[in-house]
């Protein structure tokens, strides 16, 4: 053992001895030197760990998982944000540093994108987007057959889709599920969308009241630039709300973790938490504590959030999480923290009056039987736009950072998600947090900030990490998106590189 992690154990045990909390900082290492063992100059990593790259020229994978025998297996998206397919729909074998393709899941009628990945009683798990765009889960076998477990969440016939998918500590599922629009409100920032799916709009899990706010934004179906529209929260686009309206919860809901067995899911489906912004991963603790990973608010549309941290979350049974009416951090919007420049907002009309530009609710909290949420379930406050997106917790075998929490962070999408950003890159590392205390320290990330490919470095670094799980040897395998960039002269803006997405393997030495 070296001498500077003899120091650390000893450190360790002087602090529990005297019932402190040692920071993160202390337990990753004793020094200012924070590269570890491995082949590539540009990655850090803690002391006393290595990376190895297990394979690459991935098309946009997100998530992975292994069999029963432990052979990993890896799923290609297929899409992005825009509803095109860019790139194969296909589940990958992972082998000796090659991708094999087991299944051609576009063949099968699977629409993109696909991102979460499980292997439940000798079959895979997939969520997607079915034909008709709406949220779907399905059952594909190792021969390529393929069973629709359920579908119709109208969510995810907008930007935001149906995400993870595990198998909880109850044998059940539970699928991670993202809401349509930024803040409640549809508009022309998913306009490509509403074009294939003009009744798209978020969808509550219970019965709500509203405010009857409605937000009047320029007509972008109309050729006359004249024309305008109002739109009402939780409902579609062009369609004004009014003060007392109930809109009726429904079973397949945005913004909320869904729960089921698969073997009868509609009929046992259950909201198990929900009001929340874009929740991409899930996981639980040894002891059963489970967790969540959230994309915050963007600056974009008819009701912009200057968002304050993405965040992990504490997933508590039966619990509302506030979107879209409080913060990542759990404060109300009310608060002027949250307030954009009025260039950048629509106007508020209520009962046919302009109200100005402003945030405040959009729920009648009280009418609707909601309680504002604890913030203390914010369990890790991550850079705004760093899109924290899977999760897992490291298992006993990782000694003293067992039950750490390790969130990939897949990084920002300004400036159109969020013009007021600047030019400093949020994300495109993996973070590990203590959810004892909230201390979070970055574990793997470039040398630099930001994606390797906006350093214009030679060597292989991270990208976009969107998938984390501790593989059955007990590693740490990291899942990389790949390149995205920004291209402002194009429609959308976003620029994906197929065949730049690897896996990464991170393992104590």
């Amino acid at each position: 053992m070296k001498v500077k992690n003899l120091k650390i154990h000893a450190l360790k045990r002087l602090t529990f001895s005297l019932g402190l909390l040692l920071p993160l900082s202390i337990l990753l290492s004793c020094n200012d030197d924070n590269k570890g063992s491995n082949d590539f100059p540009d990655i850090q990593t803690p002391d006393g760990f290595k990376v190895e790259k297990v394979v690459g020229g991935l098309q946009l994978p997100t998530s992975m998982t292994w069999d029963d025998q432990g052979n990993m297996y890896v799923v290609e998206a297929g899409g992005g944000l825009e509803p095109e397919k860019l790139a194969p729909i296909r589940i990958m074998k992972i082998e000796n540093g090659k991708a094999t393709e087991v299944v051609d899941l576009a063949s099968k009628g699977i629409n993109p994108a696909v991102v979460g990945l499980a292997w439940y009683n000798g079959a895979f798990y997939i969520t997607h987007r079915a034909d008709d765009l709406t949220g779907a889960v399905s059952r594909v076998t190792m021969d390529g057959q393929v069973e629709t477990i359920f579908k119709g969440i109208i969510d995810s016939q907008a930007e935001h889709q149906i995400n993870d998918i595990r198998v909880g500590p109850d044998g059940r599922m539970y699928v991670a599920v993202g809401p349509a629009g930024n803040a409640g409100v549809v508009d022309k920032s998913v306009a490509p969308w509403i074009m294939r799916s003009p009744n798209v709009h978020t969808t509550p899990c219970q019965d709500i009241v509203l405010l009857g706010k409605n937000f009047k934004t320029p007509d972008f179906r109309s050729s006359n630039p004249g024309d305008t529209v109002l739109t009402g929260a939780y409902l579609p686009y062009g369609t004004p709300s009014m003060p007392g309206q109930v809109i009726k919860g429904v079973q397949l809901c945005g913004g909320s973790i869904l729960a089921f067995d698969p073997a009868n899911a509609l009929g046992t489906m259950e909201t198990y938490a929900w009001g929340f912004r874009n929740l991409i991963g899930l996981a639980w603790s040894s002891t059963g504590e489970m967790y969540g990973a959230e994309n915050g608010y963007d600056v974009r549309g008819a009701r912009p959030v200057k968002g304050e941290i993405d965040a992990t979350l504490r997933i508590r049974k039966g619990m509302w999480y506030g979107i879209p009416d409080f913060s990542a951090s759990r404060k109300p919007l009310t608060d002027a923290t949250f307030e954009v420049p009025d260039s950048l907002q629509a106007m508020v009309v209520l009962n046919g009056q302009p109200q100005g530009k402003n945030l405040g609710f959009v729920i009648d909290h009280q009418a609707s039987g909601l309680t504002p949420p604890d913030p203390s379930v914010v369990v890790g406050r991550h850079e705004v736009n760093s899109s924290p997106s899977m999760i897992d917790v490291a298992p006993s075998s990782w000694g003293d950072l067992a039950g750490m929490l390790f969130v990939a962070e897949w990084g920002d999408l300004a400036p159109p998600t969020n013009p007021l950003r600047g030019k400093a890159p949020a994300g495109s590392r993996v973070v590990m947090i203590d959810p004892s205390t909230g201390n979070m320290q970055p574990f793997l990330s470039n040398m630099q900030p930001g994606p390797a490919s906006a350093q214009g470095s030679k060597e292989a670094g991270i990208e976009r990490p969107f998938g984390v799980r501790f593989g059955p040897d007990g590693a740490l395998y990291v899942v990389d998106y790949g390149v995205v960039t920004i291209d402002m002269s194009k429609k959308p803006p976003y620029a994906y590189q197929p065949g730049t997405g690897s896996i990464w393997k991170v393992t104590k030495q």
